[in-house]
């Protein structure tokens, strides 16, 4: 087999970045679990007319077809395709198991999911994502939509990463507004206002003019509104010094400030209202949110969502909600290319137990039983060699003590400081830092 070329966009980390992120999985899904968020795996994938349904996204779906399936793929409901967010499969299992689930429900996902995006740094075409969502039947409160920034930056706090700013908008706030100076396509609006920070002002006027009708001074107040941005409710009133008036707006700028202040009552500085946070995905309808991680806000969101009533109804019942995603597979990718993670050692293993001949072998197998009955990571010498290599090797691996079976009684050994003891697998127990990898910020000896 020639040696195969790797596949841009589709990460595979080495064991030591796998344990940082079963690590940061953890974290999260615990965090998820402390408010209530029950656990919650989908499928795959979703019919093609699903997944094209909301959003640009046509652009971005992968299609599911077998290999010898007719020239011109399968139609209707044969059409697959493989799911690019958690949003809409969770809309549609809701919908599927409306009969059975408690209202509101309240679940989280963490999933792969996959985007024919072009790759670069903290981008994928198939990542991970970790999901929460809040669904109910026919409303939703509006308080759940100021309760997920705490959710999420409690579990981000939990991690050993830079500090986060979660920027938060609502888009009331924006179609209300676009509404009150005239504008009437205000989802092409929403997508320009979106772009801002890639295309610049200037670019944003002349795409509001092309795909929304702005004119020039329309423009200059839809960009006058998104250069709003305030740590506390203060934004309310700069939005009413623009002068524009509609209760669409004024419901926007009511509940956008519930969540500013209920944030700033749980962690002051989590969350900025910054109205210029649009989002792309047409099923939002209220409160927004992306996420900045300090000094790498040139990345973009590591972590975004919003709130939708429109996504999924069944007749005259809807369900709407509100969810918000963090990009685990981006937030890891950034800190592992910047290496500003590190964990203690690449193995989960702490105990390497000697083999002092392969006759012996089953006396060092009795030990790892012992040891690992009682919660150690342990594994035994691979081969009988002179008790320096199996240290070398134990060395090599970054396991951090050794132990050698004796018959007058066993020892175990630190490597790192070379201080032997005699110890009895029964009762042994390594310090705690040893026992697991530790994971932190690069520098810091975990």
């Amino acid at each position: 087999m020639s040696k195969p070329t790797p596949i841009s966009g589709f990460p595979e980390w080495t064991p030591a970045q796998r344990m940082i992120e079963q690590f940061v999985l953890d974290r999260i899904r615990a965090t998820f679990e402390l408010y209530g968020f029950a656990p919650l795996e989908t499928r795959s994938v979703e019919p093609l007319d699903q997944l094209l349904r909301k959003g640009e996204t046509s652009k971005e779906v992968y299609l599911l077809r077998r290999l010898q399936a007719d020239a011109d793929g399968p139609a209707g409901d044969d059409a697959l395709g493989l799911h690019f967010d958690l949003t809409v499969p969770f809309a549609r299992y809701v919908l599927e198991n409306a009969g059975k689930l408690q209202f509101p429900f309240r679940r989280y996902q963490i999933q792969k999911v996959w985007r024919g995006e072009r790759p670069q740094e903290g981008r994928y075409r198939e990542f991970l994502q970790a999901d929460i969502d809040i669904v109910d039947r026919d409303t939703l409160p509006a308080h759940y939509e100021a309760e997920m920034p705490l959710v999420i930056g409690d579990a981000l706090r939990s991690l050993p990463i830079p500090p986060v700013r979660i920027q938060v908008n609502n888009r009331k706030i924006c179609e209300g507004f676009y509404r009150g100076i005239g504008l009437t396509d205000t989802e092409a609006a929403l997508r320009a206002v979106d772009k801002l920070d890639k295309i610049g002002p200037a670019k944003v006027t002349e795409l509001l003019a092309s795909t929304a009708g702005a004119s020039e001074a329309q423009a200059k107040a839809v960009l006058s509104l998104a250069e709003i941005s305030a740590p506390d409710a203060s934004f309310a009133d700069a939005v009413r010094g623009l002068g524009v008036s509609d209760p669409l707006l004024d419901e926007g700028v009511a509940e956008l400030a519930a969540v500013v202040e209920t944030a700033a009552a749980h962690a002051p500085g989590l969350c900025v209202a910054d109205l210029r946070i649009a989002r792309g995905l047409d099923y939002y309808t209220g409160t927004v949110y992306e996420t900045q991680m300090i000094g790498y806000e040139r990345f973009g969101s590591i972590c975004s969502g919003g709130r939708y009533d429109n996504l999924a109804s069944s007749g005259n019942v809807r369900f709407p909600g509100v969810g918000i995603s963090i990009g685990v597979t981006r937030l890891l990718g950034l800190l592992f290319g910047a290496e500003a993670l590190s964990v203690s050692r690449s193995v989960p293993t702490c105990v390497l137990v000697a083999v002092t001949a392969e006759e012996d072998r089953a006396a060092s197998d009795a030990v790892a039983a012992a040891l690992r009955s009682r919660g150690v990571p342990t594994e035994v010498s691979p081969s009988a060699a002179k008790f320096g290599k199996q240290i070398r090797y134990a060395e090599r691996r970054g396991i951090p003590y050794v132990w050698f079976p004796g018959a007058d009684g066993d020892e175990v050994k630190d490597i790192r400081s070379g201080e032997q003891v005699a110890a009895s697998a029964g009762e042994w127990t390594p310090p705690r830092a040893d026992l697991k990898p530790l994971v932190g910020p690069a520098g810091t000896g975990a």
